[in-house]
């Protein structure tokens, strides 16, 4: 009896074995797991503009130091494209956007107007946006005699010589009114000093003039650091063009005048 169950025992053992083993046979492969797709490399190629390109650039918006205040939006357009080893870089009518950092009114009694703005971003003609940083260089086209200092700083005119004419008329004014009243060279003398007095009052209580930027004004910038653009968008095989804006009409240097 006990043989008979040990060899009922191995017999279920064998088909056991036997079942898992087909079992086996007939199983797909185990498959290994899958490695994370990879992201395919972007392309890395870089055109660099070197700090001290020159951009000549056209105002869009008109800017003034009497109503100007730190954060008011500046929009300028490029004028001229910019050709790095024959490829166009940057097109010709490329916007540039920028910021008042400073405006400064002219003193009462010294002092010039003065005004600051930053450029921030340039959008090219195919919409890529780059970081852009920039300062104005040399004498801007606008119409009156602002001029550009150092670090970018734009200064109003001054107006010393109308100084002058405004002590000279009222000097002259009140020395032929002292000598028609005293007709004495006693009178004039007063009438004189009284019409000085009263040009230097007028001088001492007006401002100097405005530092003003109209809309057409023509600014050259300067990159104060170099200006990384991503080779793929800048492919550009058209020069671009400007949009066509009057240039800034002649102006004569403008005081409050007191009590004229």
């Amino acid at each position: 009896m006990n043989a008979l169950v040990r060899r009922t025992v191995w017999a279920t053992v064998f088909v056991a074995f036997g079942v898992a083993a087909q079992a086996a046979r007939q199983a797909p492969p185990a498959q290994p797991n899958p490695e994370p797709a990879q992201e395919k490399p972007k392309n890395q190629a870089k055109v660099m503009l070197p700090a001290g390109t020159r951009l000549p650039l056209v105002l869009h918006n008109s800017i003034s130091t009497r109503s100007a205040k730190p954060g008011d939006p500046v929009y300028l357009e490029t004028l001229f494209p910019i050709v790095q080893e024959n490829r166009v870089v940057i097109p010709a009518g490329s916007y540039v956007t920028g910021e008042v950092v400073e405006a400064k009114r002219a003193g009462k009694v010294k002092g010039r107007a003065e005004l600051m703005i930053r450029l921030n971003t340039m959008i090219l003609p195919n919409a890529y946006a780059i970081d852009f940083n920039a300062i104005p260089t040399g004498s801007p086209g606008t119409g009156g005699n602002e001029s550009v200092e150092g670090e970018g700083k734009i200064k109003g005119d001054t107006d010393k010589s109308s100084d002058l004419t405004i002590v000279t008329t009222t000097t002259m004014a009140g020395l032929a009114l002292g000598t028609a009243i005293g007709r004495s060279g006693t009178g004039a003398g007063i009438g004189a000093g009284a019409g000085a007095a009263v040009g230097v009052l007028g001088v001492l209580l007006s401002r100097g003039p405005e530092a003003v930027l109209p809309r057409g004004t023509t600014l050259d910038v300067m990159l104060d650091r170099p200006l990384y653009l991503d080779a793929d968008k800048v492919q550009f095989t058209d020069p671009g063009r400007a949009s066509v804006l009057p240039g800034a009409p002649n102006r004569e240097p403008v005081r409050r005048r007191f009590p004229f």
